[in-house]
């Protein structure tokens, strides 16, 4: 059977968003709870000057970031910061996608939980333990 892929189309911000919600909820809320005040962003592409800085030529070579203070290094001297952000690069998450056996939901899962391990300062192991409680799509 053929399947008509013309009217297909990749899922927009606002559908990688909701993508990037559902992961959220499938993470434990013992979890959830402890990243109060992280700000989750999804951005096409991260910034020229993002990439600059990490010494990444193609914008397609990351899929995520976390930016600020992790929890493991933060003081009570730190004030007038801006937020703890996590971005999630949809079209370098989408290209990788394309090229994976893996599902976007399960993509965005990982990397999101990625991201919010390095606030936490979690090591691989605990990545991997969030990640497989999160398993789960709907």
């Amino acid at each position: 059977m053929a399947v008509d892929w013309r009217g297909a189309a990749a899922p927009s911000l606002v559908e990688f968003e909701e993508l990037a919600a559902q992961a959220w909820e499938r993470l434990p809320q013992e979890f959830r709870a402890m990243c109060e005040g992280v700000v989750i962003r999804i951005e096409d592409f991260a910034t020229d000057e993002v990439l600059k800085s990490l010494g990444i030529e193609s914008p397609f070579d990351l899929m995520g970031l976390y930016q600020g203070v992790s929890l493991d290094r933060k003081s009570v001297m730190d004030s007038g910061r801006e937020p703890d952000m996590v971005f999630l690069y949809r079209r370098a998450i989408l290209d990788y996608w394309a090229e994976s056996d893996e599902t976007l939901g399960g993509l965005v899962t990982h990397v999101l939980v990625h991201e919010i391990g390095h606030h936490f300062g979690l090591t691989d192991a605990d990545m991997e333990a969030l990640e497989a409680q999160a398993s789960t799509e709907p």
